[in-house]
């Protein structure tokens, strides 16, 4: 009876704490639970449920008690899948599938893109460039379109990665489509609303910033970082930024009216937009070189995964280097990657799912990292884990599971 209690204690502060899209609620990697416990590093993770998927690389998300993600199965024949499981057992509660050919698209495991739920609708891109909006509760098909088909969309190297993003009635796609980098459709409808951006498909989920007073849509390209007005799509400024194999991926950085990308292949690019367009303000091609990871900022200070040296503190303005991890926190690979988010911004105390699927509590401060707990949660993994409550949902290939933290 204890154990139950404390189960539906857990699932209604998961409930009021929802990770509805890729990075959380505010797309930022925020989690700061409330009632965040001082012993909390001491407790061991409990593992509630597991449940059994197909591979992939899209993230989890969670809205109102569901939990939603993508997946691909091979037999009997290959498709894709937007799953949605109940969050207090891992039951099932309905699929929707449809047919793919990946053919030779590199690292073809499965979807890459994070299912965003917003007002009782689950919007979902698959690798491929279907485009789809189900009913969030019972899976009914709302509107679904083929992009590359429709509107001319090419698929990269990689496979479609950019997770849907919702803009009042608008979802934006970053699909490359023919004559628009990023195109918007009807949230309600899937029609058109616009399209825009010189650039083909990068990987990278676009974002909306307020610099100025002034509303940007930033998509980062193989080609081009771009603000495009985010209510018709008009390009405002690009600045140019061609990356080696086009692998435009970790969501940048706007804080303090600085503007920050970081790739793996020509390093990080601070940027001050204005008026006229943007102006650098510092680079480093060798030394700070991101790839998958989204950053983390407090007080100045932008806390990335560099492709070498492990988990960096550098400063935003500047670019100065203050610390590096050694490549501690998760490990040393010709791909590193980590999920980086705020538990407690106020403390400075961050967690991270590491590649190996290793759940890290860490102080992250100016001057150096601390780490305070590590625990084994799930297997190796480079999707984006769900934060809700007191409650973790990560996936690898094979299953799906549910942890409580505290």
């Amino acid at each position: 009876m204890k154990a139950l209690f404390c189960l539906l204690v857990t699932i209604a502060i998961c409930h009021a704490q929802d990770w509805p899209r890729w990075r959380g609620p505010t797309a930022d990697g925020l989690w700061n639970p409330p009632g965040l416990p001082a012993d909390f590093a001491t407790r061991e993770p409990q593992r509630l449920w597991k449940a059994d998927i197909g591979a992939g690389f899209g993230g989890v998300t969670v809205s109102d008690g569901r939990i939603y993600l993508m997946d691909r199965q091979k037999q009997p024949k290959e498709v894709e899948r937007v799953l949605c499981f109940d969050v207090t057992n891992g039951k099932l509660l309905w699929q929707h599938e449809w047919e793919v050919s990946y053919g030779g698209m590199d690292y073809g495991t499965g979807p890459r893109a994070s299912v965003n739920v917003s007002g009782g609708r689950a919007y979902a891109l698959g690798a491929t460039g279907v485009a789809l909006c189900l009913d969030a509760v019972s899976g009914k098909v709302l509107w679904e379109v083929n992009t590359v088909e429709t509107f001319g969309a090419k698929v990269p190297t990689w496979g479609f990665a950019a997770s849907p993003v919702l803009d009042g009635d608008r979802v934006l796609l970053h699909v490359g489509a023919k004559n628009g980098s990023v195109i918007a459709l009807d949230a309600k409808t899937g029609a058109e609303a616009w399209r825009g951006g010189p650039d083909p498909a990068g990987y990278c989920t676009p974002e909306i910033i307020t610099h100025d007073g002034q509303r940007q849509l930033i998509a980062w390209g193989p080609e081009n970082i771009q603000s495009l007005n985010p209510e018709s799509g008009a390009v405002l400024w690009t600045y140019p930024y061609k990356i080696t194999y086009g692998v435009s991926i970790a969501q940048p950085l706007y804080r303090d009216g600085v503007l920050m990308v970081s790739g793996y292949w020509h390093g990080t690019k601070a940027l001050r937009p204005d008026a006229a367009g943007a102006k650098l303000l510092w680079e480093n091609e060798s030394d700070i070189c991101g790839l998958m990871s989204a950053p983390l900022f407090k007080d100045g200070v932008v806390y990335l995964l560099d492709k070498n040296r492990g988990l960096q503190a550098f400063e935003l303005k500047t670019g100065k280097i203050l610390w590096s991890d050694d490549n501690t926190l998760t490990p040393k690979d010709r791909n590193p990657q980590m999920s980086l988010v705020w538990m407690n911004e106020a403390k400075n105390l961050a967690a991270l799912l590491n590649a190996s699927g290793e759940l890290v509590y860490v102080r992250l401060t100016p001057e150096k990292r601390e780490e305070l707990a590590r625990w084994q949660i799930i297997g190796k993994t480079w999707a984006h884990p769900a934060f809700a409550g007191s409650m973790l949902f990560a996936r690898d290939d094979k299953v799906l599971v549910a942890w409580r933290l505290w």
